[in-house]
């Protein structure tokens, strides 16, 4: 028993760098290259898991290679569009100028159905409303309305906001988070000079924001 505890912990942790090695993406953003890949890597594991007699590199060893071609095909693809185009097709316009495209629909094997669903999670309810949409290789839709139906932009309006650059937390339950103090080119100085002003000891910040023009939110840790 222990050994298997062993096993899966080896190889639990094995898997999450192989994993880390192949990118960060979300499960509906995988190519089908790498979708197989995670497949097979989950079903390979799960062999010498659960049978404590087959050797451990019987699982380690195929996933290093299943993690090899990805990462071959990875380079290949960003070299040639051709080889890209094999292994992952390309974009499919299914409205284009108001019209739906029925043959692609057909070809994609996709309903109007499917793709009210797929519009309808990008707030747009109404078919009459865009303009241009296309499937992706993924799966996803891209959707451009039609000009009446845009929002306008602060540009569009002639208003000109001020650039403040992102607001990050910079203090997540009495800890510094130093990663989010350097995207905004802030110190763990400026953050102890603010306490002091505030009057507020670490300890008693839950959560503490800030971006790059110094502007910040402190919430208190509720201490009862």
């Amino acid at each position: 028993m222990f050994i298997s505890i062993i096993r899966t912990v080896i190889l639990y942790i094995f898997i999450l760098i192989a994993l880390r090695i192949m990118g960060k993406r979300q499960l509906s953003e995988m190519q089908n290259s790498e979708l197989v890949i995670t497949l097979l890597i989950s079903d390979i594991a799960v062999m010498p898991m659960q049978n404590t007699s087959q050797p451990l590199l019987s699982g380690i060893v195929p996933i290093l290679i299943l993690i090899s071609l990805e990462i071959v095909f990875s380079v290949i693809m960003l070299k040639s569009g051709k080889f890209r185009k094999v292994v992952c097709g390309s974009p499919e316009m299914v409205i284009r100028d108001g019209e739906i495209l029925q043959n692609q629909l057909k070809r994609l094997r996709m309903t109007t159905e499917d793709l009210c669903v797929q519009l309808r999670q990008q707030g747009i309810f109404s078919l009459e409303d865009v303009q241009y949409c296309i499937v992706e290789t993924n799966g996803d839709v891209s959707v451009l309305e039609k000009p009446e139906k845009r929002s306008p932009s602060a540009e569009d309006m002639g208003i000109k906001i001020p650039d403040k650059g992102i607001e990050t937390v910079v203090i997540n339950d009495s800890r510094y988070l130093s990663n989010s103090l350097q995207l905004i080119n802030l110190t763990k100085e400026w953050v102890n000079s603010v306490l002091e002003k505030e009057n507020i000891s670490i300890d008693e910040v839950f959560i503490m924001t800030a971006n790059r023009e110094k502007e910040y939110s402190i919430i208190r840790r509720n201490m009862d």
